[in-house]
């Protein structure tokens, strides 16, 4: 039953074999032309009438109102806004800050004989 069928190859086209989109197929083609100057023979499939070598991809929105028109559609939810993450910058600089000034006390006590030097372990 699929002995007489032939897979379709690049040697099996030079051997006269027509090609599936060849000069008959009744589709709609891509319209580009090749770098020999002739019309692209590959079918059309990208909504722009071009095949996937010819379709040009999208480059993305350019205006302003396009841009936030993107944003707004990829926005899951706001963590990760810029507003928040200047908010999480702030909040690690006071942490920053608390955690040096309790360093500066921690020594102090320990230097003026409040605290013993491994208090860590001895207070676990």
């Amino acid at each position: 039953m699929f002995g007489d069928i032939q897979k379709i190859t690049k040697s099996n086209l030079l051997k006269g074999i027509p090609w599936r989109f060849g000069v008959n197929w009744p589709g709609k083609r891509c319209e580009a032309k090749t770098r020999k100057g002739t019309p692209c023979q590959r079918p059309a499939k990208l909504p722009v009438g071009r095949c996937r070598l010819h379709g040009g991809a999208s480059t993305g929105p350019r205006t302003e109102d396009g841009l936030k028109r993107l944003a707004a559609s990829k926005t899951k939810h706001g963590r990760f806004t810029k507003l928040e993450r200047e908010k999480a910058k702030v909040r690690a600089e006071q942490g920053r800050i608390i955690r040096r000034e309790l360093k500066e006390l921690e020594t102090w006590f320990i230097d003026n004989g409040h605290l013993k030097k491994n208090w860590r372990k001895d207070w676990h």
